[in-house]
């Protein structure tokens, strides 16, 4: 298995994507940074211009790279697979004396991971930053994570797995629609679901909720290769 998602990592390469992910990271940074400490979120008067709930530093940072990287797995899963079914290189693969499941499941993991990793990452950092300014300037938002804390490091691995497997959902969407763009427009239906407010309800703060749609999102993970011996190539 590890060969096959080294294979997708250099069939696709791996680089550009890398080059993408830590462009975004910087502009992720920047951007929450002067959300912080440049005052962009505040209203004339100096006030922080933020819903109840949302005055905490965390929830901005997780809001953004939560969207930034379910758009970005699922751009990757589209060119991984999707586009690989469309431009017909999935022929070649499924021609290799190996089953057509484990291949399509090597071309998940191999996303996935990359964006589990990247995601923790651009997260760490991002904190990191706020926590560096906050000792320096004072921020609008409240500090309200401890770096220093194992729980801290708890959520924000649970959070990443969260997001990256929502991804399958957009995935099966863009196989059962053969189409990369359905899978790239799923995951901004995906966010406005999961991120989005209707009047003081939402669905982003709801503990069991995480828990419910890791098991949706693998359960569509399952789907995406299941019985996959037996369809014909899009």
């Amino acid at each position: 298995m590890l060969k096959l998602i080294k294979l997708e990592w250099k069939k696709n390469p791996i680089g550009k994507y890398i080059r993408g992910a830590v462009i975004m990271a910087g502009m992720l940074g920047l951007f929450t940074f002067a959300l912080a400490y440049l005052g962009i979120a505040n209203d004339p008067d100096g006030t922080l211009d933020a819903a109840p709930g949302t005055d905490v530093i965390s929830a901005p940072i997780e809001l953004f790279t939560s969207m930034a990287f379910l758009i970005y797995t699922s751009v990757m899963l589209a060119s991984f697979i999707v586009s690989a079914y469309k431009n017909k290189t999935m022929n070649l693969m499924f021609s290799y004396p190996i089953k057509r499941q484990k291949i399509l499941a090597a071309q998940m993991i191999a996303v996935w991971s990359f964006n589990f990793a990247a995601l923790i990452l651009t997260k760490l950092a991002i904190y990191m930053c706020v926590y560096i300014g906050a000792e320096f300037m004072q921020s609008s938002f409240a500090i309200d994570f401890d770096i220093g804390s194992i729980s801290f490091y708890i959520q924000l691995i649970f959070k990443s797995a969260v997001i990256v497997s929502m991804s399958f959902i957009a995935l099966f969407a863009g196989m059962a629609a053969k189409s990369s763009k359905a899978t790239i427009i799923t995951s901004f239906l995906l966010i406005f679901l999961t991120q989005a407010n209707v009047g003081d309800f939402t669905l982003a703060g709801n503990v069991a909720f995480p828990v419910v749609l890791t098991v949706i999102s693998l359960g569509f993970a399952v789907l995406s290769i299941y019985n996959v011996e037996n369809k014909d190539l899009i």
